[in-house]
């Protein structure tokens, strides 16, 4: 379906229906199509958690930062900073 700008703007509600019932509608100006309206497909997959479980591999020092950088932070003086605290396997 084609339809001009004025009577897009008048119907815009109705046409809205007509979509989600599966239409799709052209907006034209002066007989120039200038949009389509068309219903959205929904394209999201649910992921099952723990999907790459086994191949994915965080280093043990991820995130650790080296002093030099950690100094930059701090004003050129390291911190006393505390381990991080790591999980027992």
């Amino acid at each position: 379906m084609e339809i001009n700008i004025h009577e897009a703007k008048t119907h815009f509600s109705k046409l809205l229906q007509r979509v989600a019932s599966g239409e799709e509608v052209t907006i034209a100006c002066a007989g120039v199509p200038i949009a389509r309206l068309v219903p959205v497909v929904d394209t999201s997959k649910v992921r099952p958690l723990g999907m790459d479980r086994g191949h994915v591999r965080i280093a043990d020092d991820f995130d650790s930062l080296p002093d030099d950088l950690v100094k930059a932070f701090y004003g050129g003086e390291l911190p006393p900073l505390a381990p991080p605290k790591r999980k027992q396997k």
